[in-house]
């Protein structure tokens, strides 16, 4: 499906983390709308190096690229040399997903270097190559607020201040260029392609995956009144599509506009599913840095992105079933 009228054949699409979830979803939107799009990845692809948390550095595997026809190039977004290699190409749009996107990791320095300060070379090459600029931000920048707008953020780990900061640079950019810049705070994504970012994976698979092997859902305490804003990752797309024509530079929320709680994610699971099983509570070990309420103000991204959700969360999960049952069958075992 076409979300812009927006002729993107003929034109040449940077996809900074394109081996990743949402990228690689970037990525096939093109192939499958714009077969003359020349589509670039660049992503530093997974290897065998991890956080202290011991989750992996990169989440960006080749399987979410197969059938892919576009250019690959590996490369660090920290590592200057490596964004050289960008320079032989002309881009129209750069779609910026590249990102340490685990919350748990610990490491401010390495987070910093790679969410803040590798964001000002890629608003640079934007700026030099007059290119569009779309990229990701998070709804972690709201923290512990219970105002979900733009201008109340309260960030409460690493990982939502580095995006903090991202969006501040941004505003600066968009100030003093002629480019179009647009932020987009993601809130709780799920869907295809999400399957090696592995615990980070969104808890709708994560759940999914525990019904199918017969297990009992793990739910943590209260999880009833855990709510939180969970967007199907093909509005995700719509959203990133209709801010290359943005009638305003700025930062926007993408979500549904409407909290759901985890048990809500559960429940729907074994409906469609058709699982009659209990669940299992524990304790939630990341408590003093967990954001237990979310729900996007999404009126400035309807009004200037004309943006509108097209899945609630029982259609999203109805559209995910196939991939979550053939995630299990094949890619688990």
């Amino acid at each position: 499906m076409c979300y812009s009228d927006i002729n993107f054949n003929d034109k040449t699409v940077l996809i900074t983390g394109g081996a990743g979830f949402i990228g690689s979803n970037l990525a096939f939107y093109f192939q499958e709308n714009y077969p003359d799009c020349e589509v670039v990845i660049f992503d530093k692809f997974r290897s065998s190096e991890t956080f202290d948390n011991g989750n992996l550095k990169s989440f960006g595997h080749f399987k979410n690229l197969l059938g892919f026809k576009g250019i690959v190039v590996s490369g660090d977004i920290t590592d200057k040399e490596d964004l050289k290699r960008l320079n032989e190409y002309k881009f129209d749009y750069i779609f910026h997903e590249a990102a340490i996107s685990d919350t748990t990791v610990g490491d401010q320095k390495i987070m910093i270097d790679t969410n803040v300060n590798a964001f000002v070379d890629l608003l640079e090459m934007a700026k030099q190559m007059k290119a569009s600029m779309v990229y990701a931000s998070s709804a972690a920048t709201y923290g512990d607020s219970d105002i979900f707008k733009v201008g109340y953020e309260k960030p409460n780990n690493v990982y939502g201040f580095s995006k903090l900061m991202m969006d501040n640079i941004a505003k600066k950019y968009m100030q003093g260029s002629d480019i179009s810049i647009v932020g987009l705070r993601y809130f709780n994504v799920y869907g295809e392609r999400e399957f090696f970012k592995n615990k980070t994976a969104s808890m709708v698979l994560q759940f999914g995956l525990q019904l199918l092997r017969g297990e009992s859902a793990k739910l943590f305490v209260g999880s009833d009144k855990i709510k939180r804003d969970f967007i199907y990752v093909e509005d995700v797309i719509q959203a990133n599509i209709k801010a290359c024509k943005s009638r305003k530079n700025g930062i926007y929320n993408v979500g549904t506009g409407e909290a759901r709680s985890f048990q809500d994610i559960v429940d729907t699971l074994k409906n469609e599913l058709n699982i009659k099983k209990e669940d299992v509570c524990i304790l939630n070990p990341y408590e003093k840095q967990y954001q237990f309420f979310t729900e996007a103000d999404i009126s400035d991204t309807r009004k200037f992105l004309e943006y509108n959700p097209r899945f609630s969360l029982e259609k999203g999960i109805r559209s995910y079933i196939p991939e979550i049952k053939r995630i299990y069958k094949h890619e688990q075992a």
